[in-house]
C-alpha cells in the first residue's frame, strides 16, 4: 500500500512519539508497503534541533534505508523551537509546524495519491488541515492518538480554564469524529475517544510497542559499563528512570523520595534523559548524595541500560491519567527488572502497575521511598516482578503482533489502490 504519515516527531528522536512513528514507518516499508512522511526536524525531548538538521529549512530524505532494507521517504519541515517552554510558546511551536507542513502535506497527496493518510497527536494542530487536504484528492485519513494533548494541557494546568478551555475542548471533539478511523494506545483512552463522540467501529486500540529481541531481560552477574562508570557494588541497588524529563511527568517524586532514601548508602538512583523540567529537577536535586545524572543515551546501549537497573521507578501525575501513557514502561518490562511506580488504581497505567509491578498513589513520596525500600531489601521479589513484567510484555507488547494486527485493519480503512 501507499501510505503517508504526518506528524511533527519522526526519527531519530530517542523517546516518545518519534520514537514510535520511526519504528512503524520502518516495519511497514520493510513489509513492503511504500511509506512517505511529512514530519519536522527532530528537536525532542531536548527542545533543540539535532546537530546535522536545520530549523528554518524544507528539506527532502530520499530513501532512507531501514535497518532490514526498506525504504522511507522523509520531508522535513521548519518549526521554531523555543528557548523557554511555555504555554504560549508551545502552541507557537506547534502553529509554526502546522503552517510550514500546509503545502508539502499537500504537494504529497495530489503528487503520490496515497491509500491512506495518518495523522499522529500530538500535534493536534494539524489536524484541520489534515482532513481538509485529504479530503480534497479523496484519501482516507487515519488518526492516531499518542496522547490527549488539548485535555492535558488544562488538566495539568499548563493553560486557563474558563471560555477557552470550553471550546478547545468542543474543537476536539468535532475534529475527532470527523475521521475515517481513530486509534489510541490503551482500552481506557480508546474508551475516551467513544466519550468524544467517536463511534466504536470506528475505534482502534493500537498500542505502543517493545521489541522483545531488541529488550531481553540481562545476567545481574554480567558486566554493564554503566554500574561500572558509577562506581558501584554488586549488592547496591540502582533505581532508574530513563525518558523523558517533561512536566507532564512529574519527577519531583523521584527526587523527593530520593531525599528520604539518604540513610541508605546501598541505593542510588539515575536520570537519564533530557527535556524542558532538567534544569529546575536538577537545582531541586542539589546536594543529594547517590543521585547521578546522564543524558539521553544512544539507541544501541538501550538494553544496556535497562539491564543496569535494580528497578525502575516510573512516576505518573492524578491529573495525567489516561490522558498520556508512558511509553517507556514498554522497555522497562521487556528488561526482566522490577517496575514502581505512581498510578491511580483505576488508571491503565495503575492496573498495569498492580499486575505486574509494584504500584503506590500519585503525590505520595513517602509511600514510593517505602516501596523502594522495601524492594530494595527483597532481591527475590524484585526477581518475580521482574518476570512477571517480561511474561506481560510478551503476551501484550511485542511488537510483531501489535503491528501485524494494526496491518490486517488497513485495507478496510483505504481499499484499493
Amino acid at each position: 500500500m501507499r501510505l503517508l504519515l504526518y506528524g511533527i516527531n519522526f526519527r531519530p528522536e530517542l523517546t516518545g512519539v518519534g520514537k514510535y512513528s520511526g519504528e512503524m514507518a520502518d516495519w511497514l516499508a520493510d513489509r513492503g508497503h511504500a511509506v512517505e512522511v511529512v514530519t519536522a526536524p527532530p528537536y525532542y525531548p531536548e527542545w533543540r534541533v539535532h546537530p546535522g538538521h536545520r530549523g528554518w529549512a524544507w528539506r527532502h530524505e530520499p530513501g532512507v534505508a531501514t535497518a532490514a532494507g526498506g525504504q522511507v521517504s522523509v520531508w522535513r519541515c521548519p518549526l521554531w523551537v523555543p528557548r523557554r517552554v511555555t504555554t504560549l510558546a508551545r502552541l507557537l511551536h506547534l502553529a509554526s509546524f502546522a503552517l510550514s507542513s500546509a503545502v508539502p502535506l499537500l504537494w504529497r497527496l495530489v503528487r503520490r495519491r496515497p491509500q491512506l493518510l495518518m495523522v499522529v497527536v500530538p500535534t493536534l494542530a494539524v489536524a484541520p488541515l489534515a482532513l481538509l487536504a485529504a479530503r480534497l484528492v479523496r484519501v482516507p485519513v487515519w488518526l492516531h492518538v499518542q496522547d490527549f494533548e488539548v485535555d492535558a494541557m488544562f488538566g495539568l494546568g499548563l493553560a486557563g480554564a474558563g471560555g477557552p478551555r470550553r471550546w478547545a475542548l468542543a474543537a476536539a471533539r468535532a475534529l475527532l469524529r470527523r475521521f475515517d478511523r481513530v486509534s489510541s494506545i490503551t482500552p481506557r483512552m480508546v474508551e475516551r475517544l467513544h466519550t468524544k463522540g467517536v463511534p466504536p467501529e470506528r475505534c482502534f486500540e493500537f498500542p505502543n510497542w517493545v521489541d522483545l529481541e531488541r529488550i531481553r531481560p540481562r545476567d545481574r552477574g554480567a558486566a554493564n559499563g554503566y554500574r561500572d562508570a558509577l562506581g558501584l557494588r554488586a549488592d547496591d541497588v540502582l533505581v532508574l528512570y530513563a525518558g523523558n524529563m517533561g512536566e507532564k511527568q512529574g519527577l519531583e517524586i523521584v527526587i523527593d523520595a530520593a531525599r528520604r532514601l539518604q540513610a541508605r548508602p546501598d541505593v542510588h538512583v539515575l536520570m537519564v534523559g533530557d527535556g524542558a523540567a532538567l534544569p529546575r529537577l536538577r537545582e531541586a536535586a542539589a546536594g543529594l548524595a547517590r543521585m547521578h545524572w546522564l543524558p539521553l543515551q544512544p539507541a544501541e546501549r538501550l538494553e544496556e541500560l535497562l539491564a543496569s537497573a535494580d528497578l525502575h521507578v516510573l512516576p505518573q501525575r492524578a491529573d495525567a491519567a489516561d490522558l498520556v501513557m508512558p511509553s517507556k514502561l514498554t522497555g522497562m518490562l521487556a528488561s526482566g527488572r522490577a517496575v514502581v511506580g505512581t498510578a491511580a488504581l483505576g488508571t491503565q497505567h495503575g492496573s498495569t502497575l498492580a499486575e505486574v509491578g509494584c504500584r503506590v498513589e500519585p503525590g505520595d513520596a513517602a509511600a514510593l521511598a517505602e516501596a523502594i525500600r522495601r524492594l530494595a531489601d527483597d532481591p527475590a521479589g524484585r526477581e518475580q516482578l521482574g518476570a512477571a513484567g517480561r511474561r506481560f510484555a510478551e503476551q501484550h507488547l511485542g511488537r510483531e503482533a501489535i503491528m501485524r494486527r494494526f496491518e490486517r485493519t488497513l485495507p478496510g480503512v483505504a481499499p484499493g489502490p
